[in-house]
């Protein structure tokens, strides 16, 4: 496991420029898993104690924080992220926030999963941010109201101990639990702003929501779909391809570099579990004159199996969708579309549903995960 980079300490105050240019930051290990907090999948900030003068639900927006040094309000400064009040005590005679005294966002996470890892940005809170942040994890069913989660009888698991921070920086925490969870409790000791929150992690689907459904797409990231490797990454993630809903603009999708040479563009998919795939989308929406100009689509069965063709090189049309019935059926665990020779697509539907198998190894991950 590589080593997480600590950021820990103010940042210098914002001289002008981009303000970007001093923020701290590195690759964690844990960021090619989804983001399970990401609004697309339906994740919100359900609730927070305090948001005096930013929003709690600036936690979750996909871009990163802007800062506009002229933006005032009546409460003062104007953030893009989450800030609290400053703490104060309880008298003159001690005016300082005690140890135990801190501010909270409850989250709701878009997919429920293991995670893996977790992202707490303070970009542009220089002198603003909290001391030290810990962050708490609880899998509750169905859909419950801030109050309910509260409760006395909810248990939390700390995912992230009670860590020093720094201002302007991107403080990334490896997460070691193996347990499904629902929702995260976000501390910040004892007051101060946050950015945005990332919670990466792999989605662990409710099989018994996937057997109502009878037939889903087997490789959407809301069902536990997932990619595991790419060509090119040159301008969007092709993580793109499996979220949710139709793309709304260009890099809502997948778009590689010019090839220069005679190769072809690919993405390799895990699907929810071993399915029957009986239907296939292929969707250029908003890719115009960058389009992908043909794809094939293959599966394979196990690790170790091998890669069977199921849709031939087949010609694509700018911003269109694509739909294809299969002949019959393709059982597989994985899935690979290979585009030619470069471009892009917005998004792969794989429609069917899981074998007798894959629904029992999805059931028993789920119940040993505490789902």
């Amino acid at each position: 496991m590589t080593a997480i980079p600590s950021f820990t300490g103010d940042a210098n105050p914002y001289g002008g420029g981009d303000p970007y240019a001093d923020y701290r930051t590195a690759d964690f290990p844990f960021t090619h898993h989804a983001d399970l907090a990401d609004r697309r999948l339906g994740a919100g900030v359900i609730a927070a104690n305090d948001e005096f003068f930013a929003q709690r639900e600036n936690l979750l927006v996909p871009e990163r924080a802007e800062f506009d040094p002229e933006h005032f309000g009546h409460k003062g400064k104007i953030m893009d992220g989450w800030e609290t009040r400053r703490r104060r005590g309880a008298s003159a005679g001690h005016p300082w926030p005690t140890a135990d005294d801190h501010d909270w966002a409850l989250i709701r996470l878009g997919a429920p999963g293991v995670v893996r890892g977790i992202v707490v940005d303070t970009a542009h809170f220089r002198g603003n941010y909290p001391q030290a942040v810990s962050i708490e994890g609880t899998s509750v069913a169905g859909s419950p109201s801030p109050e309910e989660l509260l409760a006395d009888d909810v248990k939390w698991t700390t995912l992230v101990p009670r860590t020093p921070v720094g201002g302007h920086a991107a403080n990334g925490f490896a997460v070691d639990v193996e347990q499904r969870f629902t929702h995260l409790r976000v501390n910040q000791h004892p007051d101060g702003g946050i950015a945005r929150l990332r919670v990466y992690g792999e989605v662990v689907p409710d099989p018994k929501w996937l057997a109502a459904l009878g037939t889903f797409d087997v490789v959407a990231l809301e069902n536990g779909g997932g990619v595991e490797d790419a060509s090119d990454l040159f301008y969007s993630p092709a993580t793109n391809t499996i979220q949710p809903g139709r793309s709304r603009k260009m890099d809502d999708g997948w778009e590689t570099r010019r090839r220069r040479d005679q190769g072809n563009d690919w993405i390799r998919y895990r699907l929810a579990e071993q399915s029957e795939i009986r239907a296939i989308e292929i969707d250029t929406a908003y890719l115009k004159g960058n389009s992908a100009g043909w794809a094939s689509v293959s599966v394979k069965d196990g690790e170790a199996g091998e890669w069977r063709e199921i849709l031939p090189r087949t010609r694509l049309q700018p911003d269109t969708n694509h739909r294809f019935v299969l002949p019959e059926p393709a059982v597989g665990t994985h899935a690979r579309v290979d585009i030619y020779p470069d471009g892009g697509i917005s998004r792969l539907r794989l429609h069917g549903s899981l074998t007798a198998d894959g629904a029992a190894r999805l059931t028993a991950r789920h119940q040993e995960l505490g789902g």
